[in-house]
């Protein structure tokens, strides 16, 4: 399921690197700087769903990747042995994962719209049970293995922290997710966790906010930040995260905003 190692003059020699998510928006933008710091005998692992432009991705940055719905067992179980098989290679000294991959679920409906029960396990498989499942996954095949460093993003967002109307399952996800983060920073002092929000990006997810949102006041507060130029290229917040990954220097299990740094 992985591309050769990596032999450029990236900082981070020996470095298992994965991004879910990283077919397109920040996910991509993200793949396509963390590339580059990949040094000698480290290999970038990209999953997503959508199989065509992951595989052009991946092309273009000589990386491995595994088209997977996480969304699925099928796709976790995929994604999970691709895991595995990369991460007990014992030559890699760092782990790096990134938790990218999410979803904003039918954003139309209100609070007491949302009386489907398949409909609601199934968004909160894919946005917060897999990355439990694949971050779990991912750390029993890398191992605490003495002198080496082990990194877990999560991709957040102010909704973790914030309600806004008509998106229920959005902000409950993103705030699950971020304590299920701080407990795995509070459980395993070795590691590095963060949960990193890059504010309102100009992705294809913000397009369906600004038009698809059922509350009219948060549809219009969305319009109004795309007509006045304050979305956020995926690449400007990827380069945040990027710079507080080489900086290392937050506390485990921090909400970090783009607007912080």
């Amino acid at each position: 399921p992985h591309g050769g190692r990596k032999g450029g003059p990236g900082p981070w020699a020996g470095t298992a690197c994965v991004v879910t998510g990283a077919s397109r928006g920040f996910g991509r933008s993200l793949a396509r700087l963390l590339a580059p710091q990949l040094g000698p005998g480290s290999v970038l692992l990209l999953l997503a769903r959508s199989e065509d432009a992951l595989g052009e991705l991946a092309s273009e940055l000589r990386s491995g990747c595994v088209p997977a719905d996480l969304g699925s067992e099928e796709g976790m179980r995929r994604a999970s042995a691709a895991l595995r098989e990369l991460l007990q290679d014992s030559s890699f000294g760092r782990l790096l994962l990134i938790n990218n991959a999410g979803s904003l679920g039918d954003i139309s409906k209100s609070f007491q719209d949302l009386s489907d029960l398949q409909e609601i396990n199934t968004y909160f498989s894919f946005n917060i049970s897999s990355a439990l499942c694949l971050t779990s996954t991912a750390l029993r095949a890398f191992g605490a293995r003495p002198g080496c460093s082990r990194t877990v993003v999560n991709i957040s967002s102010l909704c973790a922290r914030e309600p806004f109307p008509s998106w229920a399952l959005y902000c409950a996800a993103k705030a699950a997710r971020d304590m299920m983060f701080r407990v795995l920073a509070v459980e395993e002092p070795g590691l590095r966790v963060l949960s990193y929000a890059p504010g309102p990006l100009d992705t294809d997810m913000q397009l369906l906010a600004r038009t698809r949102t059922g509350d009219l006041g948060m549809r219009q507060k969305f319009q109004r930040m795309q007509e006045q130029g304050q979305l956020i290229n995926s690449s400007v917040s990827a380069q945040k995260l990027l710079q507080l990954l080489q900086e290392d220097s937050f506390p485990s299990g921090a909400h970090v905003d783009f607007y912080d740094i």
